[in-house]
């Protein structure tokens, strides 16, 4: 693991949604300037949020939109999981449901990296087969009411330290039907992420004090009352998970999680938060339920991942300076990938504000989770599918499980 030597002052700015849009806008300049491996086409940006609020209309005619989370993986193939969940849980306090949620989602996002083009997992109730997030999805929903995150044989929907911490790679392998038919990509990344996150809900008592995941909802309630910012849930989501992420960069002992070395920008760093971003969306809907009242959500940040950076790159706002470089892998640290996920965060922000004055909605009302839920994560994968029949990205990943 590296470690950077900077001031104690600017560990809550790298610790916040404006360090992600800090180093992404800075991206865009040099972009500008034609000091990245991309070009930048603004006069596609008016097409390109016309496909979006097309996409938006299809799905949300109402614009009855949720906030982009994993709680819409769990409806996947039109079958409500999650309604059956609330169904089971619903005789316990308003907490203890909410603790249960997180239980649930938060290994559940951890799991969500990119599943590869091949793995596929079919449910046994319905006979009906998943891919990529709406696969991994399920499987993991499995993974968690089957007890597989519990060390307690008498309660098994609920994660505990002991029971994320001795998860075994043939118990995940089982449940995610892994087999070299049907290989998924970073299972051992994967497996790594869950094994370090029951270590860290064990270390960290004062952050998940039931020995939990789902506990935070305990530290939040707490240190915040009812009332939670968007980016104070997310450095919650940082301070508690930061320890979990595989090699990365620290700053006086804590670990940037997804945060990169970047010359070309001041700083040298590059923030984009993805997966934590992520996680905190989908800790919003069960904090809601338990009576939380979130605000700000507006000040989070687009999420720098494949389907909404491949969206920029297929329909042309975005293009490489050199197109053989589509043809090669890139790691997660290169400078490639760094640029693109960072023009992913600019260029949403830019299409979230267009689609917001389409539809004459503001920020608050129409936060960009809403943006990404109704229009730009499916356009992206729509986008996919017409350029490439398997769907694949637009660009070649180097996965471990835990950015992508």
């Amino acid at each position: 693991m590296s470690t950077i030597n900077y001031e104690m002052a600017n560990l809550d700015f790298l610790l916040s949604p404006q360090a992600v849009r800090d180093s992404a806008e800075k991206i865009l300049e040099l972009t500008l300037k034609d000091q990245t491996h991309f070009n930048y086409h603004p006069e596609k940006l008016p097409a390109v949020v016309d496909y979006v609020l097309k996409v938006i209309r299809e799905n949300y005619p109402q614009l009855d939109i949720p906030f982009h989370s994993r709680w819409g993986h769990f409806k996947a193939g039109n079958v409500d999981r999650a309604a059956w969940l609330k169904k089971r849980i619903q005789h316990l306090d308003p907490l203890e449901q909410a603790r249960i949620k997180l239980d649930l989602v938060i290994p559940s996002v951890l799991l969500d990296a990119g599943a590869g083009n091949i793995w596929s997992f079919k449910e046994e109730s319905t006979g009906k087969i998943f891919q990529r997030s709406e696969g991994l999805g399920v499987a993991s929903f499995y993974l968690f009411i089957i007890g597989y995150l519990s060390d307690d044989l008498d309660e098994p929907m609920q994660a505990t330290d002991l029971g994320l911490q001795t998860l075994s790679k043939e118990a995940l392998c089982k449940i995610f039907q892994v087999n070299d038919r049907n290989p998924l990509v970073g299972v051992d990344g994967r497996l790594k992420l869950i094994q370090n996150l029951g270590r860290t809900v064990a270390e960290k008592r004062n952050l998940f004090p039931l020995g939990r995941p789902g506990s935070l909802v305990d530290y939040l309630r707490a240190k915040y009352g009812q009332r939670i910012t968007g980016p104070q849930l997310l450095r919650a989501v940082l301070d508690g998970l930061g320890d979990i992420w595989p090699g990365r960069l620290e700053v006086d002992g804590t670990n940037l999680g997804d945060t990169w070395a970047y010359e070309k920008i001041p700083g040298g760093l590059a923030c984009f938060h993805k997966l934590s971003q992520w996680m905190t969306y989908s800790l919003i809907e069960p904090l809601i339920e338990a009576g939380f009242e979130i605000i700000d959500v507006d000040q989070l940040t687009g999420l720098a991942e494949y389907r909404n950076g491949g969206l920029l790159l297929d329909r042309g706002l975005i293009s490489l300076k050199d197109p053989s470089l589509a043809e090669k892998t890139h790691a997660p640290n290169s400078e490639l990938v760094i640029e693109w996920r960072g023009l992913t965060i600019s260029l949403l922000d830019r299409i979230g504000a267009a689609v917001q004055k389409e539809l004459r909605k503001n920020p608050s009302e129409f936060p960009l989770a809403k943006v990404l839920e109704g229009g730009t994560w499916w356009a992206g994968r729509k986008a996919a599918k017409d350029k490439r029949p398997d769907g694949s990205p637009p660009l070649r990943i180097q996965s471990d499980g835990t950015v992508f």
